[in-house]
Parts: C-alpha cells; structure tokens; sequence
C-alpha cells in the first residue's frame, strides 16, 4: 500500500513537471515570435520589355509595410506608399501604370535624369578649348541631357541589403559622344530605403575624358496621395536665402538673387499656391535656390507638409542646388497620367543649370579618376492636426 502510494504520488510529480516544462517551452517559443524583429525585404515582378530587353519592378518593403518602387527603365522611381495621420496608405509619387507610357515620352516621373539634368545654354560647352554641340531638344537649348537621355535607357539592376535598409542599385554606361557628350561615363543610382520612411538616392559617376555631369531625381510629389487633387495647399519652407536669375529661357544669367521680398522667397512657410499667380511668365515655380551651407555636405534643404492628411517631406542633400517645379505643364491628358498643372511638385537637388558655361558656378566638370558622389534622402513623416 505504501509503495503504491509512493509511486502514484511519483507519477503525478513527473507528468505535472512534464506539463510545467511543455508550458513553459511554449511560452519562450511565443516570446521568441513576438520579439523577432520583422524582416524589410525587396519584391520584384516583370513590367514588360524594352527593345527586348526585361524590364523588372523591384519594390522595396520596410518593417511597417511601406513601399517605395523602381524599375530599372530610366532608373526611375515608381510608387512611394506612406501613411497619413490616420495610418491610411497612399502612394505620393506621380507614375504610370504600364511601361508603354514610359516608353512613348513622359514628363520625368521618377526619372533619374541625366547626363546633365536642366538646362544647358545653347546646346554647348567647351572643355580645354574644345566646343562640344550637344543635341537640342528645348528650344535651341538642351534640357536634361538631350533626346533619349538617361531618363531612356535601360539600366542594370542589382537589390541588396544594407545595414539598416534594402536598396536597389542601378548602373548604366554611357558611350562617348552620347547625346554629343564627350566621355564614357559609368553612372550609378542606388535608391535605399529603411524603417524610418527614408528614401535616400545616391548618385555617382566616373567617366575616362573630361565631361560635364550633373544627375537628379526628378519625382512629382502629392503629398495628399496620388489623384487628390491640386498641391497648392501644401505648406513648404526652403533653406534658401538667394535664387539664380534666368532670362526668359529659364537660361541661368549668373547672378544670385535674393529671395526676400519675391514670390520665391520660402525661408517661413507659405503655401505653394499662396502667391503662384505672380510667376506668369513660368505659370507657376521652376526656380533653381541656392541651398544655404557648403556644399558635399549633407544638410536640411526643404520641408512641405499637407496640412489635410499631415503627410510631410523633408529633403537633405549634398548638392549646391534644388529646383522647385509645381508641375506648371501637366496637361490633364494619358500622357500625363491625368494629371493636371499644379497637382503636385518636384524638388529636385542638382548643381546648377547651365553650370558649364557659368565659371562663377560650383562646376559640374568630372575628370577622369574622380568620381562624383552626391546624396539626397527624402524622409516622409506625419504632422499632428
């Protein structure tokens, strides 16, 4: 009797311990799931073909779910998916739904623009007592790199990982001559992305001749997300106290102008559409600021926020210069996506326009065995009511 007992009490200890042991490996295993950190991660997809080239969506995906999209035509940037105040997600960068329109002649969305983004005077340059003409395509001028620039070609793409963000980097090789460029340029745009919603671009380039470069993004903002309507609302501040004069080409004259006192000047906010009807001549602002501090130095360059959904942007860069550009000649049309003037805006970092034939500009000369770095990161956020 006693020794059944014992053995009963025995039994009853082992199978409670095992129960204990069982629950208690449950729980750490519970605990393990919910402290592993969720891993960001790239997703790519076919967006068609190009000259039978494959041209491949990659998205990139942070800890939160937010997205930002590239594809490795024009290096270009597609959907930027952010949320509100609310936590609603929108995406806040004008695209296309189909490559097709990309292809057929677009207004730059997302493009990486090259090989010298704005305009160059004339469609010439000289280098070492050299002339070089460059194809026309505005005018009797040069916008953005000629006909079938960078924003044209199809790029290699490789996604990686980084230390804190995914990225994908994109190179493209430019041949002497391209565009009447002198030089065989390899140029390199990286779009990363992390967990704190910032999208950093870092461009670069080497070339084997003497050349001028000079590469930006050239992404159309709504910060209310895509299709809502006018960006007039926005609030935005520039960390600019001068302006380049342009004649009426837009052709830079050289002179620094201050901004107090003009429709240009957003050292304080002001709406984008508070005083756009002063700029006729532009229909609206495509003005190049001179960013306050040195530089190849990454330092604050601009804020805009919507004060209806909170969304905000803010922009630091390494670059001399950013251009404010309010979409003045969207035409509501396929060919613009729908989208009409004033529907969102760019601001996009780059030296100067028409640095090349301006020695009192910061120079976008590139010799061989330099390579020209500059960084911008556009970092998305909320603002409370």
């Amino acid at each position: 009797m006693m020794l059944r007992t014992s053995f009963s009490g025995a039994f009853r200890y082992s199978l409670l311990w095992s129960i204990v042991l069982a629950f208690q490996s449950y729980l750490d295993a519970q605990t393990f799931v919910s402290n592993a950190a969720p891993s960001m991660k790239i997703e790519t997809a076919s967006f068609g073909t190009v000259d039978d080239q494959p041209i491949t969506r990659y998205t990139m995906i942070n800890d939160h779910g937010h997205r930002a999209s590239v594809m490795n035509f024009g290096a270009t940037l597609l959907e930027v998916e952010v949320p509100d105040r609310d936590g609603n997600l929108a995406n806040v960068n004008l695209s296309f739904d189909s490559l097709d329109r990309y292809v057929a002649g677009h207004p730059y969305f997302g493009s990486s623009v090259g090989r010298f983004c704005n305009r160059i005077g004339h469609a010439k340059f000289t280098i070492d007592g050299v002339e070089y003409p460059l194809t026309v395509n505005h005018g009797k001028h040069q916008l953005h790199g000629g006909i079938k620039n960078f924003s044209y070609q199809v790029w290699n793409a490789e996604p990686i990982e980084g230390e804190g963000h995914v990225a994908v980097r994109l190179t493209l090789v430019s041949p002497d001559g391209d565009n009447g460029f002198p030089g065989t340029v390899t140029a390199t745009a990286e779009y990363r992305w992390n967990n704190d919603d910032e999208l950093t671009i870092i461009y670069s380039a080497t070339t084997d001749k003497p050349t001028h470069v000079n590469l930006t993004n050239h992404s159309y903002w709504n910060l209310g997300g895509v299709g809502s309507g006018t960006a007039k609302g926005y609030q935005a501040t520039i960390a600019a106290d001068l302006a380049l004069d342009v004649d009426e080409d837009l052709i830079p004259t050289g002179k620094l102008n201050p901004v107090e006192g003009t429709p240009l000047d957003f050292r304080t906010a002001h709406t984008l559409g508070e005083r756009i009807e002063q700029l006729p001549a532009t229909k609206g602002y495509d003005h190049c600021y001179v960013v306050r501090g040195d530089a190849g130095t990454l330092r604050h360059a601009a804020t805009v926020v919507d004060p209806a959904t909170g969304r905000s942007l803010q922009i630091s860069t390494t670059q001399p210069g950013i251009q404010l550009y309010t979409a003045n000649h969207l035409g509501g049309g396929p060919d613009n996506a729908n989208h009409g003037a004033h529907e969102a805006f760019c601001l996009e970092t780059q030296h100067y326009p028409d640095a090349p034939n301006k020695p009192e500009f910061p120079s976008t000369l590139l010799e061989p065995g330099q390579t020209l770095q500059e960084t911008t990161v556009h970092r998305f956020g909320v603002q409370a009511n």
